[in-house]
């Protein structure tokens, strides 16, 4: 496969962070995805957020597995790591990898196919293990690479473009996230830039493992009517749960309003959000609420959005193994080393 590199042209008033970097810095190659791509609206989301964050690019370590999703990690953040896994094995390798270098920021871009079939019991002790990274669904509901045949996430009822409707229950990533554990479980849209970015953003900065579930149509198979991930009826059903923004640690800004009123706030870079309280009925840190409020408004077709779960209580998955602050990668090969003695006490008592 042969990848296009963009030209590396900046206007001189692009606005810079505080690492002097515009965000043309965080892009990669050309995309070859299909024109209209939701995977392509990600990507750009994804450009956005580890841009305003200031993440380091030699920092950042992007890991993928196979299908259409993971050729997207090619389209951001040239400067970065990055590794491309046979298909579903993208957690064992990041995993290897953060246990190597726990320093590293991890983002794993997958897709419905890689996660929820192939590779569905990786995507399972990654959470069960609390892996320090942020692990990206790009959802489309079908297996785009080899001409749409439903993937694991179809809902009932869903129609192809060609075929019968699918007639097998669907696993819904989000809630098997919250059964096992995750500590930052999230769900959005593609086309909700707005909505997105800030929960990027979260889940790059959440220690532990966070799942961004990402509705994103496929719009050569799986954009049509009948298709519960088109973009019509993801437009239609969308429910915003949570009204909220990511905040970088600095000084404390502190509001005092209502339930229910709207309060402009200034942040410390001269930005402004506006926050809106939401009802007393949703806590995004019970986890059996969480769950059956997700039950309920899928059993009424609605898809709930935004930050749904948040656990900032347990260890991640080094802190559980006891490793050393120090990522292993940087230790010296003598100091790894038990010698010969040590391996000959280890190897007697397995004798």
């Amino acid at each position: 496969m042969s990848y296009i590199a963009k030209p590396k042209v900046t206007h001189p008033g692009m606005p810079k962070n505080k690492l002097g970097l515009t965000a043309r810095d965080y892009e990669g190659t050309v995309s070859t995805l299909c024109a209209g791509c939701g995977h392509d609206s990600i990507t750009a989301a994804i450009i956005q957020a580890v841009f305003e964050l200031g993440v380091k690019p030699h920092m950042l370590a992007k890991m993928s597995g196979i299908g259409c999703s993971s050729k997207t990690p090619a389209y951001f953040v040239s400067q970065s790591h990055g590794f491309n896994s046979v298909h579903g094995r993208m957690p064992s390798v990041t995993t290897g990898a953060n246990a190597a270098n726990r320093d590293l920021m991890y983002i794993g871009v997958s897709g419905d196919g890689d996660s929820l079939s192939i590779g569905v019991g990786q995507f399972v002790h990654a959470i069960r293990r609390n892996l320090n990274m942020c692990y990206v669904i790009e959802n489309n509901g079908v297996y785009g690479l080899t001409k749409g045949q439903f993937s694991a996430s179809a809902d009932i009822g869903s129609k192809p473009k060609k075929g019968e409707p699918n007639k097998q229950e669907p696993i819904d990533p989000v809630s098997t996230a919250l059964s096992l554990g995750a500590t930052y479980i999230a769900r959005s849209f593609s086309g909700d830039k707005e909505q997105l970015v800030p929960l990027i953003k979260g889940a790059l900065m959440h220690r532990g493992f966070a799942l961004l579930d990402i509705v994103s149509p496929c719009v050569t198979f799986n954009d049509h009517e009948g298709s519960t991930k088109s973009y019509a009826h993801t437009r239609e059903f969308y429910y915003p749960v949570v009204d909220m923004d990511y905040v970088p640690p600095a000084e404390e800004i502190k509001a005092a309003y209502v339930k229910g009123e709207v309060m402009p706030l200034v942040l410390h870079d001269g930005s402004t959000i506006v926050l809106r309280k939401v009802a007393d009925d949703y806590d995004l840190t019970n986890r059996a609420h969480a769950f059956k409020y997700l039950r309920d408004h899928f059993d009424k077709g609605e898809i709930c959005t935004g930050l749904l779960y948040l656990d900032e209580s347990r260890a991640e998955m080094n802190e559980l193994m006891g490793s050393i602050d120090t990522p292993l990668s940087h230790v010296p090969l003598d100091a790894l080393h038990p010698g010969s003695q040590e391996l000959k006490k280890l190897q007697s008592r397995y004798r």
